[in-house]
């Protein structure tokens, strides 16, 4: 109890120290930016003779055209999250995606869909007001390599139930894979923070119970939404509750931490969707339907990459927001159809 405690403390220390310093550090860098920006945009001909004539002036030009190249970087890595969100859900409408694996999508079965709009709603006020927020807090002041510890500390502890849920399908090579996965990454990759897994290409997969039972034959099952948890099936949910003994956070003791926990996971979790969020917005007349849809086809997804086994290709050739994690950020997942 007490190392796991100290363990999560530390974490948390080092996500604020973090914090802080990058925090400082953006304000400072900001405020450079601008100027230069400013002055680039007021007089670009003379900076740049100035800069040639003058060695002092070089390297206000030479900020001027780093800021340039990370704003085309930026747009760049905004458009491969566009292809990348096509590359598996497809346009709008599109029932052969491959998300599907080219196969027709079957009708979503949402005979509750008028109760499912309301706490839609109400989970959209909650993700705008409270989850968005905390999200771009989240990636605007964090660094990049830690955001990418706390996502592979979180994707390790997911290990266990993609150990037993693969036994349960009858995979034993992918339950051998989780095990190998979750003993490297929580010795050599220090309680999981480092991939190190995957360095030594051991194929990253998640599996749950859900999906076991859509393996067992529960195929078709009713959409629920639910409050704060977001999209599910009346399958899925039967799966949340057979997963929650393996997790590893539900056994830690302190209520404090293990919140903080949850907390911080489902921050990260939300943090991976900000990329995508306005395609997925663009256009929509119903924005229940699109997000009921989407959550529904990733879902279908996941199913049919569980059904092709160990020759089901790695979960890591999906862009990072699209993969399976241990839980869901509230009002704010996309995938495919499933029923009762």
């Amino acid at each position: 109890m007490m190392p796991m405690r100290s363990f999560v403390l530390v974490l948390l220390c080092a996500l604020a120290s973090a914090c802080a310093t990058t925090g400082n550090q953006s304000a400072q860098s900001s405020t450079a930016a601008t100027g230069t920006v400013v002055a680039a945009d007021a007089a670009p001909e003379p900076v740049a003779a100035a800069a040639a004539d003058n060695p002092a002036v070089a390297p206000s030009a030479t900020a001027g055209a780093d800021i340039a190249a990370s704003t085309q970087a930026q747009a760049t890595d905004a458009g491969e999250a566009e292809e990348d969100f096509a590359a598996i859900y497809g346009q709008p409408g599109d029932s052969s995606s491959p998300a599907t694996g080219g196969i027709a999508t079957p009708a979503a079965f949402d005979p509750w869909e008028k109760y499912n709009r309301r706490v839609h709603a109400f989970n959209m006020a909650v993700d705008r007001g409270l989850a968005k927020p905390l999200a771009r807090g989240y990636v605007a002041v964090v660094p990049r390599p830690v955001r990418a510890g706390v996502d592979n500390f979180f994707n390790n502890l997911g290990q266990p139930v993609t150990l037993v849920n693969s036994l349960l399908q009858g995979n034993p090579r992918g339950a051998a894979n989780a095990l190998g996965r979750f003993l490297l990454n929580s010795t050599v990759g220090i309680g999981g923070l480092f991939d190190v897994a995957s360095k030594a290409k051991m194929p990253n997969r998640g599996e749950d119970f859900g999906q076991t039972l859509a393996v067992w034959g529960w195929q078709r099952s009713r959409y629920l939404e639910l409050p704060l948890l977001g999209p599910r099936t009346v399958r899925d949910m039967v799966g949340l509750v057979g997963d929650s003994r393996l997790r590893p956070v539900q056994y830690i003791e302190d209520d404090a931490t293990r919140a903080s926990l949850q907390a911080l996971q489902l921050v990260a979790l939300r943090a991976k969707l900000l990329s995508i969020e306005g395609l997925m917005n663009q256009g929509a007349v119903d924005e229940y339907a699109l997000f009921r849809d989407m959550w529904l086809q990733r879902r279908n997804y996941q199913i049919n990459q569980t059904g092709q086994g160990q020759d089901a290709p790695p979960e890591e050739t999906l862009p990072p927001y699209l993969m399976q994690g241990e839980g869901t950020p509230p009002a704010a997942s996309p995938a495919p159809p499933t029923g009762e």
